[in-house]
């Protein structure tokens, strides 16, 4: 599956998105909480061993990606679309399915959908269009992770659940809205990205006083695909909110994950039972 930003900065765009949408802010310290959940997980950031420079790190991610792009073939996945409100209480919902064919071809289908209509398709349903148009080519601007676009700076090692990552702070190499500034995650035997936190190169727009994002991976197979993203975006007169994109129930080059091969033997051993 190929690592670009495009998603991620199809995330940050919700800032500009929620400008017109009236959904209710979250509390002040909603991020705080959240980046607290989530690193619950993780053990302490260590002092990099030195095995490896910044460029050679880099070097090997991008030939692993390469390498595991050529492999994919197809995937379909589940994926939740959510806005809350200031109570945590869901505000807007929309549950896909979506599939991805190579070389280019991605689609959507909603299969449920409850909340504000406003939000689901001037949010949601923007955020779909654009990916689709990213996987077909149409959106052109480059926001890869690749040596034109970033520096990397070793700062440790760290593991982030049963993933041991080399840890390294991602400098984009000049100010552009659709690059992002932050730390990455790198698997260090697969070498691949397990975690991605940060927030754009540039400011996005005068009504953002701050957008930030987190993306998480997860391995399925010989892959590594998106397990879940939140953006959190402060916008002048509406405050923060808090989108979050969870993705489950993959199917990859016609193989069920093992946790949706775990639903499937459920299910036929409740049917056995009968």
């Amino acid at each position: 599956m190929r690592l670009n930003l495009k998603p991620l900065k199809q995330m940050l765009g919700v800032g500009l998105l929620a400008t017109t949408t009236a959904f209710p802010a979250l509390p002040a310290d909603e991020p705080t909480k959240a980046s607290q959940e989530r690193s619950g997980s993780s053990s302490s950031l260590r002092g990099p061993s030195q095995i490896m420079t910044s460029d050679e790190l880099f070097s090997k991610l991008l030939e692993h990606n390469r390498l595991r792009d050529l492999r994919l073939e197809q995937y379909s996945a589940v994926r939740t679309y959510e806005a809350k409100n200031d109570s945590g209480k869901i505000y807007a919902q929309e549950t896909v399915v979506v599939s991805y064919q190579a070389p280019e071809t991605k689609s959507f289908q909603t299969t449920s959908g409850e909340g504000s209509s406003l939000v689901r398709n001037l949010v949601f349903k923007r955020l779909m269009e654009s990916e689709a148009e990213a996987a077909g080519g149409r959106q052109h601007r480059d926001s890869s992770l690749k040596p034109a676009n970033y520096n990397f700076h070793l700062i440790g090692e760290q593991q982030i659940g049963p993933y041991h990552c080399i840890v390294a702070e991602a400098l984009p190499k000049r100010e552009d809205k659709y690059l992002f500034e932050g730390k990455i995650w790198i698997d260090a035997q697969d070498f691949a990205v397990v975690r991605i936190e940060g927030h754009p190169a540039k400011k996005l727009s005068f009504w953002i006083n701050r957008a930030d994002f987190v993306r998480q991976f997860q391995k399925i197979g010989d892959f590594w695909v998106p397990c879940k993203d939140e953006t959190f975006v402060e916008i002048r007169l509406y405050g923060k909110k808090l989108l979050t994109i969870d993705h489950r129930d993959y199917t990859i080059n016609g193989a069920k994950s093992s946790s949706e091969q775990a639903q499937d033997l459920a299910r036929e051993s409740q049917v056995a039972a009968r």
